[in-house]
């Protein structure tokens, strides 16, 4: 099926008021393109370390919407242009051309499966839920994961990494703390390797499904791994469910600048000598994580691995 594509080109003071206008016309969805930099707040739980390098922000902006039934196009052409009529007498609404184009509708949810298919990290076998175990790999630990909505498929560098520290450091039975849990990846592959029992948290309400999900797909009894939505630095309701004092491993695949925050608190659940595996860290950002762990008088680095432009920590508590 093929979609008409408007674009109305504005500003971003305007875009606002034009996204309610276009509203109460019957315009259920929009897209909204600019060059204002992301603040703190917006990239809260967002799993980016490095923003994407914008133009500096000119005031313009675009906005776009679809049509479906051509019928519509000359009618709703004209109400926009009532819209952005009325609109001029309160904000300044800039160029207000609009381009038409035609775009195909994909299935963007899904579209992405094409690209996952089985790999190994050394000899253990991470392969996606709709494909089947390659001959030539049948006698590998096998981790089958769909990360639905949630983060996590394993092909990315950090979560080889982290899997690499777990199999250095697991022992059988004991208890993994995982922050930033998304796909349940790193907590599911603790408990293929033997761990007894693993809790996780995550900022994502998807993720909480989608650890549920896996773990069927694994054969993991649920009761194995327990998944809350939180945040461990600072909600005191989450870091009381996690526990204290109880972990022999916590493992965070996240950003640089929370993994810096997370160190002064992970020791409260970490064990005497427990060991707390990190990575999502860019090689910039390596040596900003690197002083913080140092500066904290309960951690003592012991271990830093690389590939490609990521790096992954690993720190004891004294």
């Amino acid at each position: 099926m093929k979609w008409t594509k408007l674009t109305l080109q504005t500003t971003t003071e305007a875009v606002d008021l034009i996204s309610c206008m276009l509203d109460e016309i019957g315009i259920e969805g929009i897209e909204i393109e600019d060059y204002v930099p992301l603040s703190e707040s917006d990239t809260k739980g967002m799993f980016i370390d490095i923003l994407p390098e914008l133009p500096p922000d000119d005031g313009t902006a675009k906005v776009s919407f679809y049509l479906e039934d051509l019928s519509r196009l000359e009618e709703t052409m004209h109400r926009v242009e009532n819209g952005l009529d009325e609109l001029k007498q309160f904000v300044n609404v800039g160029a207000c051309t609009i381009s038409v184009s035609e775009t195909e509708d994909k299935d963007w949810i899904n579209n992405w499966k094409q690209y996952f298919k089985p790999f190994t990290v050394d000899d253990i076998l991470i392969k996606p839920t709709w494909e089947e175990i390659p001959e030539e790999h049948a006698d590998k630990l096998v981790i089958q994961i769909d990360p639905g909505t949630a983060f996590g498929t394993g092909m990315h560098e950090t979560t080889q990494l982290c899997i690499r520290q777990l199999k250095n450091y697991l022992s059988e039975g004991c208890r993994v703390l995982d922050v930033g849990t998304g796909s349940g990846i790193l907590g599911i592959a603790a408990l293929k390797m033997g761990a007894g029992s693993v809790f996780g948290t995550d900022l994502d309400e998807n993720a909480v499904k989608a650890v549920a999900e896996n773990l069927e797909a694994n054969g993991v009894l649920r009761e194995k791994f327990r998944m809350i939505q939180g945040n461990i630095i600072n909600d005191e309701k989450v870091q009381r469910e996690a526990g204290f004092a109880c972990y022999d491993i916590a493992v965070a695949n996240i950003l640089a600048p929370v993994i810096i925050l997370l160190q002064a608190e992970i020791t409260h659940h970490l064990k005497s000598g427990g060991i707390f595996i990190t990575s999502g860290i860019i090689n910039t950002k390596e040596q900003e994580v690197r002083e913080a762990m140092e500066a904290n008088p309960q951690l003592e680095i012991v271990g830093t691995t690389y590939q490609g432009e990521w790096v992954s920590i690993t720190a004891r508590k004294r």
